[in-house]
């Protein structure tokens, strides 16, 4: 039952990954949404730049071990991204991708305000 958890968790995390990515997609003339989107872009940035664990990654390497499994150690990007799809990256450069597409993800935001703002403006 647990290696099923483990990979729900999983699942769970890489959903939360787009989610996070491409929720600005989603989110034009959705206000909640856009606070939610918003508040997932920040706990982004600071469960990358931070010492801190992703609570997804702490269920998946719990479940892991409950299965029997030897659960990966360090974070969810750099175990899966790094080993599979940039095997010869530095884990910092990973990070910093991270944060980066946060980062622009807010740019979008601020752009969107400005723009709405400048529309209430000139009314």
């Amino acid at each position: 039952m647990f290696r099923y958890l483990a990979a729900a968790a999983l699942l769970l995390h890489l959903l939360w990954i787009l989610w996070v990515i491409a929720g600005a997609l989603f989110t034009r003339g959705r206000p909640l949404l856009t606070i939610f989107h918003i508040a997932s872009l920040i706990w982004g940035v600071i469960v990358e730049a931070g010492p801190w664990s992703c609570p997804l990654t702490l269920a998946e390497q719990f479940c892991e071990t409950r299965a029997g499994v030897d659960p990966y150690r360090g974070g969810f990007l750099l175990h899966y991204l790094d080993a599979t799809v940039y095997p010869d990256i530095p884990a910092l450069w990973l990070v910093c991708s991270g944060i980066a597409v946060c980062v622009a993800n807010l740019a979008v935001y601020l752009w969107r305000t400005r723009k709405w703002y400048g529309k209430r403006r000139s009314r």
